[in-house]
């Protein structure tokens, strides 16, 4: 009786496009704009291009309807989800694995926070022209150094935790039918001005002509897969969470869907604005970390109007980010009020307070990739496979099935419980695996 006078407590998403967007800006981040044009210039442009398109298609069929339904069915994040799947088999240990994914999400978070800061902190040079004079790499450098962006990484954190505190509908789904449709625009716009320059043809040519020794290259296809993976937002925490506040009445497959096809439309433009930038102005597509810090405030040095397209360029990625780190606070925000029943504005300070705690921390030297390496390897897939082990084999296929239909009028067809329970399984498994052979895939 007290489970379900909580659930109708819950606060919850007015309408299923503002849950979609919500899961659509969890998913759209840095993995989208900075990882993914990485990837495509390393291993070959449209030769990535294919395996990740057709893991994009599976785990989309799979994965994030997993997720979505799993909140859904639970009425609860990964803490209360996974505990109601133990009990369903008659145990209470689920609650103690549910932790895993709760740390994963507050981990990636609290390093995701730091470079958010470095957003900022470029979008403001970009407004005065400081990060467009002079050396790149002294001006990023300025701010990796240890403590370097402190005062942009507390902007960067009070700007989520406010948003966070006006729940889910006024809240976070607001924000997120502003910033999305913004991203998108932006990077629309920065899209038709690169087209414009004269050598970015070399660049859209290498995104669509494959090179078929690289398709055959084994590191490509793991790559692709680990790269599809975390671009969707599988971590077995944020989407199990905002399915959570999804009403049953509301389609999750349609859901899953929108999300993975708007997901994989924003690393499309982000790459087409990217990489023929870099192709234009004779720089390295495959620069890698650097790509979106060095590399791109070079292309702006040398653009026309370079400062204003810095700021729509460096304002799209704020949103991004911002919307993404909104969803990987949720988690430990959610589980606090679940587990403790705090208040949404209480739990909302405990978690701002660890976020500022332990942000400052690892501001210091190499600590931030250390940080986030150690998260993104061992915890993060960790809890994507928990959670789909959890829906799809402790909980049973049949559950699984009928909290997917649920809300949905056309039937789900015979390959939900082979592509749930042995293919995503199976993928999310080789993700983890392989993610600690080759030291992050991801």
């Amino acid at each position: 009786m007290k489970e379900n006078q909580q659930t109708k407590q819950r606060d919850s998403f007015n309408s299923r496009f503002g849950f979609v967007l919500a899961c659509i800006g969890s998913a759209v981040g840095m993995g989208n704009i900075w990882l993914f044009p990485y990837r495509v210039g390393q291993y070959g442009g449209a030769a990535f291009l294919i395996p990740y398109f057709l893991f994009i298609f599976i785990i989309g069929l799979s994965g994030v309807i997993g997720e979505m339904a799993f909140g859904r069915a639970m009425g609860t994040g990964p803490l209360g989800a996974f505990g109601k799947a133990s009990r369903m088999r008659g145990g209470n240990w689920g609650e103690w694995i549910g932790i895993i994914p709760v740390v994963g999400s507050l981990g990636i978070g609290i390093g995701y926070s730091v470079v958010v800061g470095w957003i900022l902190r470029f979008l403001a040079g970009s407004f005065t022209g400081s990060a467009l004079t002079g050396e790149a790499e002294a001006y990023f450098g300025a701010l990796a150094v240890n403590f370097g962006s402190i005062g942009w990484h507390m902007a960067g954190l009070a700007i989520v935790f406010i948003c966070m505190a006006y729940g889910i509908s006024t809240g976070i789904e607001k924000i997120n039918k502003v910033m999305i449709p913004a991203f998108f625009l932006l990077f629309l716009i920065m899209a038709v001005r690169i087209f414009m320059l004269e050598g970015a043809k070399e660049g859209i040519l290498y995104m669509l002509k494959p090179n078929w020794e690289q398709v055959a290259k084994p590191e490509t296809w793991v790559y692709a897969l680990g790269q599809a993976f975390f671009s969707l937002s599988l971590a077995g925490s944020g989407t199990i969470v905002y399915g959570s506040y999804l009403k049953k009445t509301e389609d999750v497959v349609e859901s899953a869907k929108n999300v993975a096809l708007f997901d994989t439309l924003a690393s499309l433009l982000s790459v087409f604005v990217i990489i023929p930038a870099v192709f234009a102005f004779g720089l390295d597509p495959a620069s890698g970390p650097p790509l979106m810090f060095i590399t791109m405030p070079k292309v702006f040095q040398m653009m026309p109007m370079g400062s204003v397209f810095a700021v729509i360029f460096f304002l799209a990625v704020l949103f991004a980010a911002v919307t993404s780190l909104v969803n990987l606070f949720e988690t430990p925000v959610e589980a606090l009020q679940e587990k403790f029943g705090f208040s949404r504005k209480k739990a909302v300070i405990c978690i701002a307070v660890i976020a500022v705690l332990v942000g400052i921390c690892i501001e210091s030297g190499d600590s931030v990739s250390i940080w986030m390496d150690i998260v993104s390897i061992y915890i993060i897939p960790l809890g994507a496979l928990l959670a789909a082990i959890m829906f799809f084999w402790v909980c049973g296929s049949a559950f699984a099935r009928e909290q997917a239909q649920m809300g949905r009028k056309k039937q789900i067809g015979r390959w939900f419980e082979p592509m749930t329970k042995y293919v995503f399984v199976g993928l999310t498994m080789l993700v983890y695996i392989m993610g600690i052979f080759y030291n992050g895939i991801g």
